[in-house]
């Protein structure tokens, strides 16, 4: 085991908003992803989402509500609900979610 640097695997990663799988706890699969400001559209999961910016800010938008998570910042979405992620948001991202079946 070793230490993974978030920052330089997010900045290795070819495209912005491409994640890539860390590893995972339990059944839940760890990622980062770089944001670069373009928004993506609406989603929901059948569990729970954990949204952790490391750096910058993500501006989502939650069963209709604007959403500001800032670095440091972790948001919690709960399962089934719709968002989406809001144009402007930029920086690390590290996503913790259960694969989708």
């Amino acid at each position: 085991m070793s230490a993974i640097n978030l920052a330089e695997a997010a900045a290795d990663l070819p495209d912005a908003w491409s994640s890539r799988e860390l590893g995972t706890v339990g059944e839940a699969c760890v990622k980062v992803l770089r944001m670069d400001g373009t928004p993506v559209g609406e989603e929901s999961h059948r569990a729970a989402e954990a949204l952790l910016v490391l750096d910058g800010r993500l501006e989502l938008e939650v069963d209709g509500m604007p959403v500001s998570v800032r670095a440091g910042e972790l948001f919690m979405v709960p399962a089934g609900v719709v968002h989406a992620v809001r144009a402007g948001s930029r920086g690390t991202l590290v996503i913790m979610e259960l694969p989708e079946q």
